[in-house]
């Protein structure tokens, strides 16, 4: 995909990740719509960005509201997107027997149906474009399930199965399909918690720098799937082939896993129905 002069709609962009995929995609050439719930980092991330000459918008949004992906397709239809990038997401840490239903569901929304939607909503119009492509960021986890992310790892299993089959979809059309699934990233997504356990586990992480970079070169390369980072990329192609050895390696981790866990348990989250405080709001 050729990302010079590319149009480019990116979820969560105010999350650590999306800031330091907005900066590459900027870099290399594209304009970008971002989209994001904090209107500050937002806005900071504009002004961060006015070097690069690229053309921004933003628009500070809760894509779980009701009607929010309409809005958010008719908007980026205006600014005549041809990529959709679908980076946004959130994680749940703990033993899934113990969290409240309502997180594991807002789990599920954010990083698999929410993607779904935005999808459905601007494909006719990304197929009417004489290029156009569709990244889903994935994770390690969407390949390799791991204990303590259960609903996490379903929604990204979830998001790298939708990428395939409408990759297989759109195969006579102009519409790349890409999915990448990074590693663990040194972003405020991790909770105290998370890092006390990847600690403890010896787990390596990326800075949203690099991944950002590796996504960004996925993306340019038109490279169908992407697993980021050794060795966690070689233990998903032996989930894929040998799912007992990993059934056995993950089970000594266990009591760890659980320990931690319990040190994570989140307050109850509220339901997706509920309204935002702010309503949606665009930033110049």
């Amino acid at each position: 995909m050729e990302l010079t002069g590319a149009r480019i709609l990116l979820t969560g962009a105010s999350g650590g990740l999306g800031q330091a995929l907005a900066r590459a995609l900027a870099e290399a050439g594209a304009d970008l719509f971002l989209l994001g719930r904090d209107a500050e980092r937002l806005a900071a991330l504009v002004q961060d960005l006015a070097g690069t000459g690229a053309r921004l918008h933003c628009l500070a949004v809760d894509l779980n509201q009701p009607g929010t992906v309409e809005q958010v397709a008719e908007a980026a239809r205006l600014f005549g997107i041809n990529v959709l990038v679908n980076n946004a997401g959130i994680n749940a840490f703990g033993l899934y027997a113990e969290q409240d239903w309502r997180q594991a569901e807002a789990v599920l929304a954010t990083n698999l149906l929410v993607p779904m939607a935005l999808v459905r909503a601007l494909l006719p119009w990304l197929s009417r474009q004489p290029a156009a492509a569709i990244l889903n960021v994935g994770s390690t986890f969407g390949s390799l399930p791991f204990p303590g992310f259960a609903a996490y790892s379903a929604a990204k299993a979830g998001l790298r199965g939708f990428s395939q089959a409408l990759r297989r979809e759109l195969a006579d059309s102009r519409v790349e399909v890409v999915y990448v699934a990074p590693r663990a990233i040194r972003t405020p997504l991790n909770s105290a918690a998370v890092n006390a356990l990847n600690r403890e586990l010896g787990s390596k992480e990326d800075s949203p720098a690099l991944a950002a970079r590796r996504i960004v070169a996925a993306l340019a390369a038109g490279r169908a799937e992407t697993h980021l980072g050794f060795p966690e990329a070689l233990f998903a192609r032996l989930n894929g082939a040998l799912p007992r050895l990993i059934d056995r390696a993950l089970a000594g981790k266990l009591p760890s896993i659980r320990r931690h866990a319990g040190a994570d348990r989140p307050l109850p989250a509220e339901p997706l129905s509920q309204p935002l405080t702010q309503p949606a709001r665009s930033l110049p």
